[in-house]
């Protein structure tokens, strides 16, 4: 969280394209990058473009100057200034995100909010020794950006309770351990270890990806009995598709495979 505002001299969000990967930026340094409602509608703006650009394959959410993100700006906040944008909530990405498979590239730390931007990634890339936390109780502030409703499902119970109730952050090595960070950099080192898996996920099938990611996001919905019928809606058209063929086609033949994502 941030009780700054900032004189804005450059967009809140920038982006970047590397071949298949568009890297997004939050570009409030002197705030620690602090959510506004221009940080929110760049983001949301950034996520359209990458799932509509059939050229770009993964995303990369990183923070300039440093840091991640600090979480709101509180002083833009007091002004009534709201950090959502549209459906997608919180930041322009907490409640709805993108399709394609993005990646958090933490610095410095990742608290507030920005702990609840980065959970929303499918994977984390996190620098030794950067911050992690809601320390939202603090400042009598509930972390209702997603922190409570997706951090229970993927870390053990009281440790989700001592982080919300004390408000104290916990280095990237511990959730590393748990499970939360799937891979630790040098600090400074975050973004190119990030741009490391993302090269891994673009040489596969885009069709096959968007797919699994769909299926892992919506499975924990799904009822013991219809759990097969619904994967299958989602996992058979890409089976039938002709990348499938592609792939084994190619697998087959010992070549790298072409795919044209139908």
């Amino acid at each position: 969280m941030s009780d700054e505002t900032q004189t804005e001299t450059a967009p809140a969000v920038l982006t970047e394209r590397r071949g298949g990967v568009l890297i997004i930026t939050i570009n409030r340094p002197e705030v620690r990058n602090a959510v506004n409602g221009a940080v929110a509608e760049g983001v949301a703006g950034a996520l359209e473009e990458l799932d509509a650009d059939d050229a770009l394959a993964v995303g990369i959410l990183t923070g300039a100057g440093g840091y991640f993100c600090a979480g709101m700006d509180l002083g833009a906040f007091v002004k009534g200034e709201r950090p959502w944008f549209g459906d997608r909530g919180f930041a322009g990405i907490t409640q709805r995100a993108a399709r394609k498979p993005l990646i958090a590239a933490i610095e410095g730390f990742a608290v507030a909010g920005g702990m609840e931007i980065a959970i929303s990634c499918d994977l984390i890339v996190a620098a030794k020794g950067a911050k992690m936390g809601i320390p939202e109780s603090k400042r009598s502030l509930v972390a209702a950006g997603g922190a409570l409703l997706r951090l229970p499902r993927r870390m053990p119970y009281h440790v989700v309770m001592e982080l919300a109730l004390t408000g104290d952050p916990l280095p990237a090595e511990r959730f590393h351990e748990f499970g939360v960070v799937n891979r630790l950099a040098e600090p400074g080192g975050a973004v190119d270890a990030a741009l490391e898996l993302a090269a891994a996920i673009e040489q596969n099938g885009p069709l096959a990806v968007a797919a699994s990611k769909q299926i892992i996001e919506q499975q924990q919905d799904w009822a013991l009995d219809e759990m097969w019928a619904k994967q299958g809606e989602v996992a058979g058209p890409v089976l039938m598709s002709e990348d499938a063929k592609e792939g084994a086609s190619a697998f087959k033949e010992k070549r790298a495979p072409v795919w044209r994502g139908r």
